[in-house]
């Protein structure tokens, strides 16, 4: 018998610091399986098919979804983004934990479908220092912050729909709260009481009979 691996879900609003946590948090979990999403844009220069994306045009994509092959997708700019429902279906039921960085959409959609995922909120210390973050990008037009900057603040109240609140005011002390919360719920009552209450009943009942 072999215990279900858990999905965590990362999230937040644009400018907490999402793929940053995320890229470094996956050197000090070596077993944590980072899914990989479908998108229909065009690879970049460095990335492979099957390591940063799989990449899909428009029709495949949308095959995807009539199939019910994707946990969660939206457009984003203009691509199509989402995340493939076997390959991390094919994970957890290999007991392995899997990690999905995605967006607040994303997010609601995964949990409508495993409401047992473990859902972390991602947040800057201070709408100021989320302002700093957006402009450090150096990308944003004044009108695109402002866009931007409104959207990031609105999808802070979405926090009350996830398990856990995670403040990134430092990359590394974010890191070790994330790993403090996917130990607690490994070690979770609910995830290990019908793994463990069987063969622990079976065993005391092979003890009485002896």
């Amino acid at each position: 018998m072999i215990q279900t691996g858990l999905l965590i879900v990362l999230s937040g609003p644009s400018g907490a610091g999402k793929g940053t946590v995320c890229t470094a948090l996956r050197p000090t979990m070596p077993d944590l399986n980072v899914s990989i999403s479908a998108t229909t844009r065009a690879p970049r220069s460095g990335e492979a098919e099957g390591v940063n994306y799989f990449f899909k045009s428009r029709e495949q994509f949308q095959e995807m979804v009539e199939r019910d092959e994707l946990l969660e997708w939206a457009q984003v700019y203009g691509n199509f983004y989402g995340t493939p429902r076997k390959y991390v279906e094919d994970f957890l039921a290999a007991g392995k934990d899997v990690l999905l960085e995605i967006d607040i959409q994303g997010a609601l959609q995964v949990k409508r479908q495993f409401p047992n995922g473990v859902f972390i909120f991602l947040i800057p210390p201070s709408l100021e220092e989320l302002r700093s973050r957006i402009i450090g990008r150096g990308t944003e037009t004044e009108e695109s912050f402002r866009l931007r900057f409104g959207a990031a603040a609105g999808e802070l109240k979405y926090m009350d729909q996830y398990d856990y609140v995670v403040v990134n005011d430092r990359v590394d002390d974010a890191c070790r709260r994330i790993r403090s919360i996917i130990e607690a719920e490994r070690c979770s009552v609910p995830r290990n009481i019908d793994f463990y209450r069987h063969p622990f009943q079976n065993e005391l009942k092979s003890e009485t009979r002896n």
